[in-house]
């Protein structure tokens, strides 16, 4: 993508993978999708940067997410 996205009026969804605690917490901006991309952020930092996904690759990452594919070291 040669150009960032206006993200300042995004809705942002937190993942309910974050749990309710202080730790690691992700959220997206779903209605982005429809354009391609996948915004994501750090919810403890909402003024921070977004990484934006292709859609295909967040899917992958979520399914992984739900299949519990990442091991804790």
């Amino acid at each position: 993508m040669s150009t960032t996205p206006d993200l300042s009026r995004a809705e942002w969804v937190k993942s309910s993978y974050s749990g309710n605690g202080g730790g690691s917490c992700v959220e997206w901006a779903p209605a982005y999708v429809s354009s391609g991309i996948v915004p994501v952020r750090d919810s403890k930092d909402s003024d921070g940067p977004a990484l934006i996904f292709e859609p295909s690759a967040w899917s992958s990452f979520v399914a992984a997410v739900q299949g519990d594919d990442f091991r804790t070291v």
